[in-house]
């Protein structure tokens, strides 16, 4: 049996770094974007000079960490990376995509002034004609869109809502630095992704995606209601629980 020395024993093992940095950097960095194909590992053993052990042991530990996916006869792809939002609480989306270590970009897609409908009241409990206002909003990781935010806010409860320029800051930490809230209810709910959530999720027409919808209150006055989709595929809802005291 063949031994390796001590030098050929430390430049595989500097190999192996070496590998796993690239792949690493070339994903948190967006330019390997989730789905992608790597390399196959003959690719790799050439692309390195090194063996084909090596190469294996780098794809292992990164498909370990749930950076890669391997799949028997197809390669290794780039995962698609899943955050976990807490269902109880009123979190953040930068704070969810910086999590995942990838770079954060908002945007205000819509912005529109109006009364209430009664298709508004059903959803925050406001009587019609109540003065809101109504956004349309896009949260990314990376180069992918991560989460569709849809959200009224009522001008009677939140007045200053409507001289604040959203395209500067996304509504919802500007709401709960500003607003103080007293109560709020979740609905979670699977939906199927029709062409317009699709076309902006990048995602095919009839995926799943996962939709929570919030609503908010400050002592019994209505506050915002929000729907968040998410992509099916990249999002996971986690809640802590404690037993009751008796």
């Amino acid at each position: 049996m063949q031994t390796l020395s001590s030098g050929d024993s430390e430049q595989a093992s500097s190999l192996h770094q070496r590998i796993l940095d690239d792949i690493e950097s070339r994903i948190l960095s967006g330019e390997w974007q989730p789905g992608y194909r790597i390399p196959f590992e003959h690719e790799l053993t050439e692309q390195y000079s090194c063996s084909r052990m090596t190469v294996n042991k780098a794809l292992t530990q990164l498909a370990k960490a749930g950076m890669i996916e391997r799949k028997r006869r197809s390669g290794s792809f780039v995962s698609k990376p899943q955050s976990q939002a807490a269902v109880l609480e009123i979190h953040d989306i930068r704070d969810e995509v910086e999590q995942l270590d990838l770079p954060y970009r908002y945007e205000l897609q819509n912005s529109v002034s109006r009364k209430s409908t009664a298709a508004d009241g059903k959803k925050l409990e406001i009587e019609r004609n109540t003065p809101l206002i109504e956004l349309t909003c896009r949260h990314y990781a990376g180069k992918r869109v991560f989460a569709l935010e849809e959200r009224i806010i009522n001008l009677l409860a939140v007045p200053d809502a409507a001289q604040t320029d959203f395209s500067k800051q996304s509504p919802s930490p500007w709401l709960v630095a500003c607003v103080p809230w007293s109560n709020a209810q979740h609905a979670i709910r699977a939906v199927a992704a029709d062409e317009n959530v699709a076309a902006i999720l990048g995602i095919p027409a009839g995926a799943a995606c996962l939709v929570i919808e919030r609503q908010t209150w400050n002592a019994g006055q209505p506050v915002t209601y929000v729907r968040l989709t998410y992509s099916g595929d990249s999002h996971a809802l986690v809640a802590r629980f404690a037993p009751s005291q008796g």
